[in-house]
């Protein structure tokens, strides 16, 4: 009997601490950072936050007078060397979540509890697009040549490389014809997520941004005037 009391002590004390946790990280999404912009050199480039409901990715020029994309991720598919594709999407997270869940009918328990430890690898996902149509869950943002490079110097530090080249990885996974993975540094875990990469993308090129968040909700809601 003293065990079962002592076992259902523990998942008491387990609950209160997953619930706190959760109401400290709402609470931190509501706080803004970077809310006094003071830009360097006149908004050059135009970016976007994109999500699918769940998941942010940052989404960028291709090519332009200050970096081109198509040096480091490279597309052996027909949309690639289209001359109207215009965007380049990236998005951090889970590897396992990336390749073995393609569909959240596809998603596994082991796989969740994984990425939810922390103890998997990490993936970048990119995407190619056309054009971007603003809308709840796409949100366009002018910024500086000085804020854009920063930008770009954080997403790329995200990469894992090797001998100079990020790693591309091989995979069977159903998606998209103009979808690629790569691998990543860090590992993905309750504490940060995919969404906590691309609020920091944010924090690095001076946007508005929470002070931390899990969530899409997280970053939007800095954005939704």
């Amino acid at each position: 009997m003293r065990i079962v009391i002592k076992t259902l002590k523990y998942i008491g004390f387990f609950l209160i601490a997953l619930l706190s946790y959760g109401l400290l990280v709402t609470l931190l999404s509501y706080i803004p950072v970077n809310t006094n912009q003071f830009a360097t050199d006149e908004p050059k480039v135009d970016i976007f936050i994109l999500s699918n409901g769940v998941h942010t990715d940052i989404v960028v020029p291709v090519k332009n007078e200050f970096c081109d994309w198509t040096k480091d991720v490279k597309f052996e598919h027909t949309i690639a060397k289209d001359s109207t594709v215009k965007y380049l999407a990236m998005g951090w997270g889970d590897r396992g979540f990336y390749l073995e869940t393609p569909t959240w009918a596809d998603l596994k328990v082991s796989t969740a509890l994984k990425a939810a430890s922390g103890l998997s690898t990490s993936a970048l996902h990119t995407t190619f697009y056309k054009s971007m149509k603003e809308d709840n869950y796409c949100k366009k943002i002018r910024i500086s040549t000085l804020e854009y490079e920063n930008l770009v110097a954080f997403i790329k530090e995200s990469f894992e490389v090797n001998s100079g080249e990020i790693i591309k990885i091989d995979t069977d996974a159903v998606y998209g014809k103009n979808d690629i993975f790569y691998e990543a540094k860090g590992s993905y875990s309750m504490f940060y997520t995919c969404n906590s990469w691309a609020n920091q993308a944010l924090k690095a090129a001076g946007q508005k941004a929470a002070l931390h968040t899990l969530t899409d909700t997280g970053i939007f809601r800095h954005y939704a005037n």
